[in-house]
This record gives C-alpha cells, structure tokens and sequence, in this order.
C-alpha cells in the first residue's frame, strides 16, 4: 500500500470535500492526507451498520450471534428496540439480515441522527428523534410507546435490543413521582459539576423504570437478545446507556452517596431526595440485580468499542509510515487536565524522542470530564484541546486532534477541536486571551474565531472520544 505519510501530497480517491478540510490547521498542514486517513480509519472501525454485519450472521432461518443461534422459525413475533445515536444504521443492518422475516419495533435517537442508511426506510418500525443531553418530553413519549410495545411480548417471541451510547438521556421514564423537570435539573446540575458516565448513570437507573434492568423486566417472558456499541470506558453493559438490559450492581445507596460527593443533597429536587431516601429504606425495590431469574433468557454483545477505533487507526498510523502507540483507551479525569497531559508528551517527544520517535501518532481513547464555573459554550474535547493550547505553544510540526466520535461535543455542533505549535501565536494575532477563554469554559468560542473546530456533523457512531497526537 502507498506509503501516505512519507507522500503528504497523496490525495484521496475522492473529490469531495472532507470534514477535516475546514479546519484551518488541519487544512493548512502538509501531512494534512495522512491526519484525515488515520481518523477517518479510527471511525470506519466503529460504523455501527458494519460491527452488526460483522457480528451477526443468517443461514436460512438460523441467526447465529457469537456462540449462540436463535431459530427464527420458533418465534411468533421479532421485535426491534434501538436506543441510542446508532440506533439508526444498527436497526437498518439487523433489518437487512432479517430479511423477509417480518419484525416491527421502535428506534429512538438523537435529534439529527435518524438518516437512512443507503436511502432504505425501515419498513415496521416507528422512528423517533428526542433530546440529548437533557432528556425531554418526547423521549417520555417514547418511553411509554416501547412500554406498550414490550408489553404485548410473551415467551414464544424474541427481542432484539440495539443500544449505543446516548441513549440513557434519550430514552426516560421516571419514577412514579419524579417529573420529567425534576430529572433536567439533575441532569444539568451532574453535568456542571463534572460528575463522571457511571456516576450519572447510576442515579438515573435508580431513578427510572426502563434503566438498570427496566426494559428486560418490561419485556420478560420474551428471549432477548442485547447487541451494543459502547461508548464507556471498559465497556461495562450495566453501564452503557444506563444498562436497560442488563444486571445492576449499583444500588440506592451508591447513587445517594454520589450526590453527597458533589454536595448536591440540598439542591436536588425534593422528589428526588424523597425518591431516593426510600429506596435507602428499601421502600422502593432495587434495580434487579444478576440473579434475577429473568437475565436466564438473555444475551449480550459489545459490537464495536472505543478500543477497537483506537487499534484501527494505530494499524493506519503504521501503514502510513509512522510510529504509534495506544497510549490508553481509559482517559478519564479533568478535560484540562488530560490536554496538558497530551501536550507534555508532545514536549518530551520534541526534546528527547521518546516515548516515539518522529514521525509519531500516539492515540489516547477514553471520557473526560468538565468542571463547569463559567458560562461559556463547549465540550469535553473542545475543553481538552483548550487546556493543552499554552503548553503546545512553539512545538515544531505537531498537532493534536481531540473528538467526539459521535460528531457531538457537549451540546454544540462541533466534536472538538485541533491544536499545533502556532495555535497561541495566532491566538495572539486576534487578541484572543485563552486564560479568559478558560475561566469562562468557552473553548467553542475560542477555536471557532481561530477557524479550528472540528465539525463532521453526526457521524452515527458513539464510541466515546479519541485524542490523536501527531508528530511528523
């Protein structure tokens, strides 16, 4: 294969434009074919559509999923339950398999993400698009519309649940006595604190009746099968989008203790707290847990992963003529913090060589967090990049590109940001003062006047966020 990185004039077979080609340092760069080809590898390993070709498998009215085969001849009804930002190309490769085995169901996605796959319609299964991160009404509807939907499935019928990240805040229905006012303003106030996934998700579970576990008690007697593509650190299922399949190893306890961690007791809604303190009591049941009998009908496959993105571009790195390591794929913490990380590395490879010799691609995967004091507009990754901006000042030929990989950083169009050694001078030349820009947690407002926010718009992948520093 052509050696991309050692050709940086090397075009793509393409002429159309590339989402990477409005960002000014990413545009302006001579290595600019090889920093599009390494990320755009990271996200074809991901293509939802593609990880449930890969995963799943039919030879006549067989339906082989991992070690397990499913003999569509046995069930009376299949249903189809997407949740998530990939629901959409995730229903649409399970329909293609399915073929002409009648099934109906229900997808609920991002606003924005419900875009036919190929041009095909989903023939039999209701779409609807709800809010995100902040859960709304029609996400509620469409709670209740499943609710209805499971409840008509009997042992004699198979489920078949597709579950992506972002489907924790799409897909509600809160406990009987909290509002759907009283869950946004929990939500706003775990985001702004800088609460991490699972601390989120685990006082949704406790706080809704189709999470931890609600949606495989709504459809029990039926056999259920789970396929998700993880957008969590580790992969774990009670985890990703708040586990409405699967066991809960979290308890009430856990989700009041977190609250206390952040201080946030006395500024919750009072049935929240009131919701909460009776399931402590054990006047509220738990979500159920491994034992449950009902868990003794199902399945579940991780089909794609942060992991598996991060390996592909490595393997693309490679081919492309640099050297790459997959520094972690469990990046978490403080998004400021991991940017001065990132950059510290980018300053021992310009002094030393190690831990890569140029021209290098050091891959880090994972979910930070942002600590909200200010009133400005971004994201993690946006965040992130901002944070390493000072420290990268004056490093010759390197550039970091941090993203979402779902195409949506926080609640903005844009999925992160790029940063090179030039980034603060040019800042400068604009009179942009990135303390300022920090104090206020506006890292969109800073990379949007520097032309350097990343906007692919929805990619219909989520697999967490992916930070790539390049040394040529």
């Amino acid at each position: 294969m052509e050696d991309q990185f050692k050709n940086p004039n090397h075009q793509q077979e393409s002429n159309q434009a590339h989402w990477l080609d409005s960002t000014y340092s990413v545009r302006t760069s001579p290595h600019q074919a090889a920093v599009k080809r390494i990320v755009d590898a990271a996200l074809a390993a991901v293509n939802p559509y593609q990880a449930i070709i890969r995963s799943v498998s039919r030879t006549e009215n067989l339906l082989q999923v991992g070690n397990q085969r499913y003999d569509l001849d046995v069930y009376q009804q299949i249903a189809l339950i997407g949740l998530g930002k990939a629901a959409f190309p995730m229903v649409s490769a399970l329909k293609e398999l399915l073929g002409d085995r009648q099934c109906g169901g229900m997808l609920v996605t991002k606003d924005g993400y419900a875009n036919p796959v190929g041009g095909k319609r989903l023939e039999g299964i209701q779409i609807c698009e709800t809010g995100h991160p902040i859960p709304d009404a029609r996400g509620i509807a469409a709670g209740q519309e499943i609710q209805r939907l499971l409840a008509g499935l009997d042992a004699q019928d198979l489920v078949i649940f597709l579950i992506s990240g972002g489907g924790s805040a799409l897909l509600t229905l809160p406990a009987p006595g909290v509002s759907l006012a009283d869950m946004q303003s929990l939500t706003r106030l775990l985001l702004r604190c800088g609460a991490a996934i699972n601390q989120i998700n685990t006082l949704r579970k406790h706080l809704d009746q189709v999470k931890g576990g609600g949606l495989a008690r709504l459809a029990a007697p039926a056999m259920m099968l789970t396929l998700a593509l993880s957008d969590v650190i580790g992969d774990p299922p009670d985890i990703i989008a708040s586990g409405p399949t699967t066991p809960d190893i979290s308890t009430f306890q856990d989700a009041w203790a977190i609250l206390d961690q952040y201080h946030l007791i006395d500024e919750i809604p009072d049935t929240i707290r009131i919701h909460l303190e009776k399931g402590c009591r054990g006047e509220v049941p738990e979500t159920l847990k491994p034992a449950d009998p009902i868990f003794s009908q199902t399945q579940y496959i991780v089909v794609g992963s942060n992991y598996q993105a991060a390996c592909a571009a490595i393997k693309q790195a490679q081919t492309s003529g640099m050297n790459a390591l997959l520094l972690t794929s469990f990046l978490q913490g403080e998004a400021r913090e991991a940017g001065r990380m990132m950059a510290a590395l980018a300053r021992q490879i310009q002094m030393t060589g190690e831990p890569l010799r140029r021209p290098a691609c050091i891959i880090a995967g994972g979910e930070t967090t942002v600590t909200v004091r200010g009133n400005g507009k971004g994201g993690r990754n946006q965040e992130l990049a901002l944070g390493s901006l000072v420290d990268f000042s004056g490093l010759e030929q390197m550039m970091l590109v941090a993203l979402a990989t779902d195409g949506g950083d926080g609640p903005t169009d844009a999925a992160g940001a790029v940063v090179t050694g030039e980034s603060l001078r040019r800042a400068l030349t604009k009179d942009l003062d990135v303390l300022k820009f920090q104090e206020q947690n506006d890292a969109y407002g800073f990379f949007e006047n520097l032309g350097d926010l990343l906007k692919p718009g929805p990619t219909q992948t989520n697999v967490n966020d992916l930070a790539f520093l390049f040394a040529f």
